[in-house]
């Protein structure tokens, strides 16, 4: 679709332009491109960051709305979300791949304009993060002083999915002692052994608790999905830097190594090894 672009974070006269252009902003959302270096392959690189914080912002949406389902006692509709933010995952994954084709050179003529800006500055990513339950205060640092910072942390103050998680098969387990459903959920998440019990319970035959072997099986494939995202990350970066530090003084390839070792929902990794 070609449209001319307005000036930029102006919405065009509703009369001026369709309705589908109207209902989603798409002049707008079309004008915030502005490549610096004339290289061919920076417009999609700039597309494609953008592709993935919109991406980003409707997982924290799906996974908010499950996380709520699930306090609500409505493990039907968790289901249902959990299945629709599967989808969008997919998608989200599926960016690597146009970014993978630049070469070292390319992404070099790119990363000499981006200064000290870094995907590790992403706010809509970090909340993800915190949203999941990967809480680690540290992390909300590089935000100090920005408008984000006290939406950050109001993210890492706020129950995880999986604290609610834990909380809902505690409704339902005697096994889970009340202090794992009432923990200071802004801390990062230890994993517990009694938590592992009841997972073990929920998927040890006859099948008695089909509807959490469906819970737990949901929030694997979330969980699985996101360690393909950062291994992917990973050999991307690779790829296109090496070993030399990343965007904005980060530490490139070995911090994304370190991380890509991490697992949301972590009883459900564990219990594998005991079915």
């Amino acid at each position: 679709m070609h449209t001319n672009s307005p000036q930029q974070g102006t919405d065009p006269d509703p009369r001026n332009t369709t309705p589908y252009a109207a209902y989603a902003h798409m002049d707008t959302l079309l004008s915030l491109q502005e490549p610096r270096t004339g290289t061919d392959a920076e417009p999609g690189f700039i597309i494609l960051s953008q592709v993935k914080e919109l991406l980003f912002k409707l997982l924290h949406t799906e996974f908010t709305t499950a996380r709520d389902h699930l306090a609500a006692d409505r493990l039907d509709e968790t289901l249902w979300t959990l299945r629709r933010a599967g989808r969008v995952q997919r998608v989200l994954l599926s960016c690597w791949d146009p970014l993978s084709a630049l070469s070292p050179g390319e992404f070099a003529a790119i990363r000499a304009v981006l200064g000290s800006a870094s995907g590790f500055q992403s706010v809509s990513y970090r909340r993800l993060e915190f949203l999941l339950g990967n809480k680690n205060p540290d992390l909300v640092a590089p935000h100090r002083g920005t408008p984000n910072h006290t939406d950050l942390l109001g993210q890492l103050r706020a129950p995880s999915l999986y604290d609610e998680t834990i909380r809902f098969l505690a409704r339902r387990d005697p096994g889970i002692p009340r202090e794992c459903a009432d923990r200071d959920v802004s801390l990062p998440y230890q994993p517990d052994e009694h938590v592992a019990a009841a997972w073990r319970r929920v998927y040890e035959p006859p099948g008695r608790h089909h509807e959490l072997f469906l819970l737990g099986e949901a929030l694997m494939d979330t969980a699985e999905s996101f360690a393909r995202w950062r291994y992917t990350h990973l050999l991307t970066v690779q790829r296109l830097l090496g070993d030399k530090p990343g965007t904005g003084g980060t530490d490139g390839s070995r911090w994304l190594a370190a991380i890509a070792d991490h697992r949301f929902f972590p009883e459900l990794w564990s219990v594998r090894s005991g079915l």
